[in-house]
């Protein structure tokens, strides 16, 4: 009965002070909103940048071909480096901390892949068995290229959604043959791609089979190797171990770095993680800001609310209110002010969140921007909190206030 009495009180309170009520809430709100918005920006910015990390796996290392720019031990510069299956099988048996490894193959010229009346140009690889890792390829019908493949020179291809949708449509394409130019290929499995459409178009054939029958002898365009759990710095290691080894093989200077050009993954992965630490040091600023600027608000208009109300108040003790009663109300009132600021600021913010990830089209800058429920609600909640003993001090101001003085004015 008590409490109902008090909502009562402070519901009239809040009515007769609409304009003072209407400023604590939107103070209160605004911190509320402006603070989760950041929050889900930042997220968004986070997920954009990360979009360009989820087709390839984060610990990889790629290698490609490059040229000399330093003469080394009679050899001149601007001599063309070109892999071979000499220096794939180099990598793979002497690199410390090379977990999965592939090298690559590209046919080249203008194949065209066909089933029936169905055909398209696709990009077309010569892979080894563990490139599935290396691309994050998922297989959804059949299996990707194993070793048997490699060692028989099969004829095998393994073959993207986009493309499997194009040449065969709703018929399952596994154990069906396409025409690779004019060699037939036996379709061993369909994959899907975390890169999207683009990386769908793919088809993948086993290395030494692309190698036997479209003439490329023992070359390797690329070569690729992740580094398991390995430390950042390991990595950095293993990039200088593979230029060293590459450089005996080829001899090229070591300290050439065009000669052949190495890929660190996980550099780019150190740039954007220490951005974002930054970026949440930014907003845990911008947080305690919003906080400390609500807790002033709201104390600050309860102190006047305080000042407005003196007779009222000492009406209140000269009929017989305690001290700890008029502090209640006060504390409160802060209570209710500061609750209903925070749900209109969250829901507001949530929602203005929600709508801009329905319409904001997957892009590497900002990309669902999202928020952790828990996270924001647990800031509000501080808020509130902080909002309502901000108004213990107004509180105790009034609670002190003789009668005979506030009735004086």
């Amino acid at each position: 009965m008590l409490r109902t009495e008090m909502l009562q009180e402070v519901t009239q309170s809040l009515r007769t002070h609409k304009a003072r009520t209407a400023l604590a809430v939107l103070t209160v709100a605004w911190g509320v909103f402006m603070l989760v918005l950041l929050l889900g920006a930042g997220r968004g910015l986070q997920n954009g940048v990360e979009l360009e990390f989820k087709d390839d796996a984060v610990n990889s290392i790629r290698v490609y071909q490059g040229t000399t720019t330093q003469p080394f031990n009679g050899h001149a510069r601007g001599r063309r480096i070109r892999f071979d299956n000499t220096a794939y099988d180099v990598l793979r048996s002497s690199v410390d901390v090379l977990d999965k490894s592939s090298g690559r193959y590209y046919p080249g010229g203008d194949l065209i892949a066909r089933f029936g009346r169905q055909q398209g140009g696709f990009d077309i690889r010569g892979v080894h068995p563990e490139h599935v890792f290396l691309e994050k390829t998922k297989i959804v019908s059949g299996r990707f290229i194993n070793q048997q493949d490699l060692t028989h020179k099969r004829k095998v291809c393994v073959i993207g959604a986009v493309v499997a949708s194009r040449l065969f449509g709703d018929q399952p394409p596994v154990g069906e043959s396409i025409l690779l130019g004019d060699i037939a290929w036996q379709v061993v499995g369909v994959f899907t791609d975390a890169g999207g459409r683009s990386e769908e178009e793919q088809i993948y054939l086993p290395v030494s089979t692309s190698q036997l029958l479209f003439g490329g002898g023992d070359r390797i365009h690329q070569m690729l190797y992740t580094v398991g759990d390995a430390t950042y710095q390991q990595s950095r290691d293993s990039v200088q171990q593979t230029r060293n080894l590459l450089a005996d093989l080829y001899r090229f200077s070591p300290q050439d770095e065009r000669a052949v050009r190495i890929y660190n993954n996980l550099d780019e992965y150190k740039k954007i993680t220490d951005l974002f630490f930054w970026v949440r040091v930014f907003v845990a600023v911008v947080g305690l800001g919003t906080i400390i600027t609500g807790i002033l608000a709201v104390s600050n208009i309860m102190m006047i609310s305080v000042a407005e109300r003196r007779t009222e108040i000492g009406i209140r003790k000269a009929i017989g209110a305690t001290p700890a009663s008029i502090t209640r109300l006060i504390v409160f009132e802060s209570l209710i002010i500061t609750a209903i600021a925070g749900y209109i600021g969250l829901m507001a913010s949530i929602g203005l969140l929600e709508l801009l990830k329905a319409v904001i089209p997957e892009n590497e800058y900002l990309y669902q921007p999202d928020v952790n429920t828990a996270l924001v609600a647990a800031v509000t909640l501080l808020i509130v909190v902080a909002g309502t003993l901000s108004g213990y001090l107004p509180a105790r101001r009034a609670a002190s206030i003789a009668p005979v003085e506030a009735l004086n004015g």
